[in-house]
């Protein structure tokens, strides 16, 4: 069978669109010939900074013929249907048509076509100009004379040449022709911009790919990475550095290239004195250029920016130096090296000398702006007179850098959110509920409270200013520089975790606390203003807010439910603009704050004031405590995908999620004592018992069957029905005790001594019995199963 090459040549493409554009030209190109009526046995995509190519292999040579019934009006349809059907069908006239007969319906019109089939040439040349025409580029340009005329061809940039050939695998193929915009399609291509810019012709896909090798072009970009990445290690370790691997950039430099060719150049060593993260991605952002350590035989091959254990352990923070700042010119992952290494687009014919020189000469007036920025976020702010009341509200020290910086970041009234007030207000947010979480996840109140008025200091440092991806980090790096406690330090840097489902959460308790409460406040506050995520929109990334509140508690096995937290902070959230607020808050939870917000419900606590509390009325009144129910109910969504993902089964999670309660940890504990018990013979056997017991009730209940509280022994008439009552008596005593004692385990091995008694009982007795009040009974004990296992999970949702 035949096949079909296709490449479209531009000026370049920029390469963050190169991926996502190829895939694009693959569906629209196959999606409009199976349209057609084609099939083929395979597509390939492929792109170069100034090509995207399809190769499709085993194409039909012709569509097939088709046959189509149009079904028409009645015969006794007035003349204005016949005629539209006519019209509809492509007839002159109804003797064209043919008159069937249904017995139900009658006699009606149908027109049959017949289409012949195509040749495959013919299809793809009349697809073509519309793929082209309609590709969705995220921006576009038009260019040269034809811009001026309305309707011209719009590309992403100037579109150069369109090769399209068609034929079998050997002998000779043909040029399908078309054009668009006076861009002809033909055999002709050309290959690298300065080695090799003479056109040639191409007569297949593997004569496509040599001769464009020849012509100094790798068209594919997994084996430009390949050649990329290999190149880069090679050359690191002949001069006894290590590559720093960076999986993005890798990406986007294979995008910048057709012809690879790896150099390194160098800058001097007094820019280590800067950390490594601020060199890293200076030269990353301004010359896409990897950097180098030295080379260690113990150092693992992976080079992230941030380090990640196993399991969500973070890894050790770098070595220190004096006064306790991190040594110069380190990352995570140790001291660079004065080393980068670059990606040239040719083979020059001096070695790349002069690029390398290039390269490293703008490297350097990069890195010398690097270290501005870094000495001046460490010097004092010109304007402290004015931040003084921003430092009284905050308590913060004016004599340290970060303290100033979070004193303006205050005093400016940087905007967080229109609705949620300014990020100083959302700070002192913060800092009030970790005070609450403190005492919870086991962290020292004035650290917690600290590091959170630090968090967002490193907002208003110059280095984050430039690099924004740096929050956290240099917020740590400068709260380590003015001799922060450890775990403040730590917590600055780590509030922001997880970022994604594989980043790993924070573990020291200080940070723990921060990190929940920043995600708390940003879910509370926008769940109070009725910003949610709908469909496939979350510009707020909330999902991720949620999934990571999530991820902190179980990784940490935290046992606590976080509704009375999400209650609280919707709460400060509602009343928060009002300047009483503060006051009110006091006044709710008085003395026993923390006791309160654990133990007595946020809602009591507001009941309780609008009785107590006649001069807080109004203000109490703003409290709407469904915006909790809807946030509960959002964070139990993100709690059954996260279980799914784990692999719990989905009739599981149903069975043990109480929708009243929020304890995350005791969720998947309960889920996983469940899980174990049902793969158990006890445990599948008990459950075929209780949907039998329960099927039986359901039925009577539907009938309006009298189902007593209380169980009468005396009128028990078999031995299964004494044997059954005292196995559920034990088993319902242990399992309580069990599941109070938060032993699911003990609760699920409890239960499990009832699949005899049950068994028996189902076999031996007959629950409907003539004498009434004995049937009563019988379902009642029926139901004293029903209860016994409610206390476990809810039998009802699982399947088996």
């Amino acid at each position: 069978m035949p096949d079909l090459l296709l490449e479209l040549r531009s000026e370049e493409i920029p390469a963050r669109m190169q991926r996502k554009a190829a895939g694009d030209l693959k569906k629209l190109v196959t999606d409009a010939l199976v349209e057609a009526g084609l099939t083929y046995g395979a597509a390939k995509e492929y792109w170069t900074p100034r090509r995207l190519t399809l190769d499709i292999r085993g194409l039909d040579a012709r569509s097939k013929p088709v046959r189509e019934e149009v079904k028409g009006p009645a015969t006794t349809a007035p003349e204005q249907a016949v005629q539209g059907f006519l019209r509809k069908a492509g007839l002159s006239s109804v003797d064209q048509a043919q008159v069937q007969t249904d017995p139900k319906k009658g006699s009606f019109y149908v027109a049959i076509t017949e289409k012949p089939g195509r040749e495959a040439a013919e299809i793809v040349a009349s697809v073509m100009p519309g793929v082209v025409r309609s590709f969705p580029w995220p921006k576009s340009m038009r260019w040269g004379k034809a811009s001026r005329e309305p309707g011209s061809l719009r590309w992403v940039r100037p579109l150069q040449s369109i090769l399209c050939v068609f034929g079998p695998e050997t002998g000779e193929t043909e040029v399908i022709d078309f054009s668009v915009d006076g861009v002809r399609a033909g055999n002709m291509t050309v290959g690298h911009r300065f080695h090799s810019p003479a056109e040639f012709s191409v007569r297949r896909f593997d004569d496509y790919v040599a001769k464009l090798e020849k012509a100094h072009v790798v068209l594919d970009a997994e084996r430009r990475k390949a050649m990329i990445h290999a190149d880069a290690r090679t050359l690191a370790f002949a001069n006894g550095l290590e590559l720093v691997e960076d999986e993005g950039l890798l990406e986007e430099v294979s995008g910048l290239v057709e012809w690879p060719v790896v150099l390194m150049g160098e800058f001097e060593e007094r820019f280590l004195d800067i950390p490594g993260e601020i060199i890293r991605l200076t030269i990353k952002a301004n010359q896409k250029c990897f950097v180098t350590r030295p080379f260690s035989p113990s150092s693992g091959p992976s080079g992230h920016l941030l380090p990640q254990g196993e399991k969500g352990q973070r890894q050790p923070s770098p070595p220190m130096g004096e006064g306790g700042s991190p040594r110069s010119g380190e990352t995570g992952e140790g001291r660079l090296a004065p080393r980068f290494l670059l990606v040239s687009n040719i083979s020059a014919k001096d070695g790349g000398v002069e690029i390398a020189r290039g390269n490293a000469k703008v490297v350097r007036a990069r890195l010398s702006d690097a270290v501005h920025f870094w000495k001046t976020d460490q010097a004092d702010l010109p304007d402290l007179d004015g931040l003084r009341d921003s430092a009284q509200k905050f308590g913060l020290d004016l004599s340290k850098p970060l303290d100033q910086r979070m004193a303006r970041l205050n005093h400016l009234g940087v905007t967080f959110h229109a609705k949620l007030g300014t990020q100083g207000e959302r700070v002192a947010r913060i800092a009030a509920l970790v005070a609450e979480l403190a005492r919870v996840v086991g962290a020292e109140a004035s650290l917690a409270r600290r590091a959170a008025m630090l968090a967002k200091a490193d907002l208003q440092t110059e280095v984050v200013g430039e690099f924004p991806e740096l929050q956290g980090l240099m917020g740590r790096k400068y709260a380590e520089l003015q001799g922060e406690h450890p775990s403040v330090a730590t917590a600055i840097e780590d509030h922001y975790k997880p970022l994604g489902p594989t980043d790993c959460v924070p573990t020291d308790p200080v940070a723990i606390a921060v990190a929940l409460a920043e995600k708390i406040d940003m879910l509370s506050g926008f769940w109070a203003i009725n910003e949610k995520p709908t469909g496939s929109k979350d510009p707020f990334a909330l999902r991720r807010a949620a999934l990571g509140v999530i991820r902190i508690v179980l990784e940490n096995g935290l046992n606590f439910s976080i509704d009375p937290i999400n209650d609280i902070q919707v709460l400060r959230h509602q009343i928060g603009a009002n300047p009483a607020s503060p006051q009110l808050l006091d006044a709710l939870l008085g003395a026993a704050a923390v006791e309160g917000m654990f133990g007595a419900n946020t809602r009591e606590l507001v009941a309780k004031a609008k009785l107590e509390m006649p001069e807080w009325l109004p203000l109490i009144e703003s409290h709407d405590p469904s915006i909790s129910d809807q946030l509960r109910s959002f964070l139990h969504d993100r709690l059954k995908v996260y279980m799914r993902d784990q692999g719990v089964r989905h009739d599981i999670i149903e069975a043990v999620l109480d929708p009243a309660s929020c304890n995350f940890l005791l969720v998947v504990r309960r889920a996983d004592a469940l899980g174990q018990f049902l793969e158990t013979g006890d445990g599948a056997d008990l459950l075929a018992g209780w949907k039998r017991a329960n099927n039986i009730l359901a039925a009577e209940e539907k009938k309006g069957a009298e189902i007593s509280r209380v169980l009468d022994a005396r009128l028990f008439r078999e031995p299964a029905e004494t044997a059954l009552f005292e196995a559920m008596n034990q088993a319902t005593n242990a399992a309580g005790h069990a599941v109070d004692a938060e032993d699911f385990e003990g609760a699920m091995t409890a239960l499990a001594a009832l699949r005899g008694p049950v068994d028996a009982f189902l076999d031996a007795v007959l629950v409907n019995d003539p004498d009434n009040a004995v049937r009563i009974n019988r379902l009642t004990l029926l139901n004293e199963l029903r209860r016994a296992t409610a206390r476990v999970a809810d039998f009802s949702k699982l399947s088996g």
